[in-house]
């Protein structure tokens, strides 16, 4: 446990500067505000990649600075700023009275501040892990739990996530009355590592060779996340989710092919591909006048394959809001559909290469293999290169 010297905390200081914060903490402590802000600023949907690498690279971050809190230079150490709440209390009392002591390494009040981070950057990476794996079936927790406990992660997410940002603002607003307090930039010592010592304090080791590691490691994994949008063509755009390879029938896909997309039968209940086919003389106004024998591969690869088989986020999300009893016969009439597509301009359907609602595959780059990953959407610009 860190115990305060006030007496030497309170002693003159030396115009000569040392290092304080090695190399290897420095570059955690902004990949890790930097991971933080870009997970936060990317919680939309269609940046789920990008959210999802923040979040890996914040967790990763947690798990080293946990091991550099025991093997990392000197005030580095957990043993050098841990302290209880006593301590910490008293610190915040004697800053707000403006005779709190300066310190070296992290004062009291931060070394809390330093463990609650740590410990939300740990819940944050956990809850996300199940979010991802039971909302959205992927990462390393994929098919080990469903969609109902990723939704629950997905809460207990959420609050994590507000909650870090609480302490991440008290944390500024500290950094800055201690600055102001002890005439001494802290945001800056935490850049050149650098602060006034107090008599004969020497340098932490740079530590250079971690860091150049930890940054090599941050730019692979950075390559392995976003390197292919630099190889992506019109043709094959780059996706950075590949969803699960649903079913497939090949009566399904030439006879609804042939005419439209073919919407995977996981879009719609079983009950609704049942009333579809069983109006086929009027479908939509038309006669499809298909033979019974094909009417019964139909029925038999749509209803064994419907949105109660749940096998991606749409499937789950469109039975859910479909009311039992209910058997809609268009996708875009379900609750679902509608509430997703609900913030988009009735204009942008009818302009071309849009069209209509109907038209999932003008927006979803993966509308064709029925998995509709949130990164695989984003709205096509109008024909012409104008807007409208």
């Amino acid at each position: 446990m860190n115990t305060i010297n006030v007496t030497a905390a309170h002693a003159p200081l030396d115009r000569i500067r040392v290092r304080v914060w090695d190399l290897p903490l420095r570059l955690f402590h902004w990949l890790f505000a930097g991971a933080f802000a870009t997970a936060w600023l990317s919680r939309d949907d269609r940046l789920l990649h990008v959210h999802v690498f923040a979040g890996y690279l914040l967790a990763g971050l947690v798990l080293f600075r946990l091991a550099w809190g025991l093997v990392g230079s000197r005030h580095s150490r957990f043993r050098d700023f841990a302290c209880g709440p006593r301590a910490a209390l008293g610190y915040l009392r004697n800053l707000l009275a403006g005779r709190a002591p300066r310190m070296l390494g992290h004062n009291p009040a931060g070394s809390w501040a330093i463990f609650g981070l740590l410990a939300l950057g740990l819940g944050l990476g956990l809850s996300g892990l199940l979010t991802l794996g039971g909302e959205e079936g992927h990462g390393p927790l994929a098919g080990w739990i469903g969609f109902a406990a990723g939704e629950r992660a997905h809460q207990v997410h959420e609050f994590l996530a507000w909650t870090m940002l609480a302490l991440v603002a008290a944390h500024l607003i500290g950094v800055a009355v201690e600055s102001l307090l002890h005439r001494e930039n802290l945001a800056a010592a935490m850049i050149h590592g650098r602060k006034r010592r107090r008599g004969d304090t020497a340098d932490v080791p740079a530590l250079r060779p971690i860091a150049l590691a930890i940054a090599m490691a941050v730019a692979g994994g950075a390559w392995a996340s976003f390197g292919g949008y630099l190889t992506a063509t019109p043709e094959q755009p780059y996706l950075p989710f590949a969803g699960p390879v649903l079913p497939d029938d090949p009566v399904w896909r030439e006879e609804c092919g042939s005419c439209h997309l073919a919407y995977h039968p996981s879009l719609l209940p079983a009950r609704s591909w049942e009333r579809l086919l069983a109006g086929q003389e009027s479908h939509f106004g038309e006669d499809l006048m298909l033979e019974p024998e094909t009417v019964a591969v139909l029925r038999g690869f749509l209803t064994a394959n419907g949105a109660e088989t749940l096998p991606t986020e749409a499937a789950w999300k469109i039975l859910r809001s479909v009311p039992a009893g209910e058997a809609p016969l268009r996708i875009s009439t379900t609750p679902y559909w509608k509430a997703k597509h609900g913030g988009i301009d009735a204009a942008v359907f009818e302009r071309a290469p849009v069209n209509s609602p109907a038209n999932c595959g003008a927006c979803h780059a993966d509308a064709g293999a029925g998995t509709f990953e949130d990164a695989a959407m984003g709205v096509p610009e109008p024909e012409g290169g104008t807007t409208g």
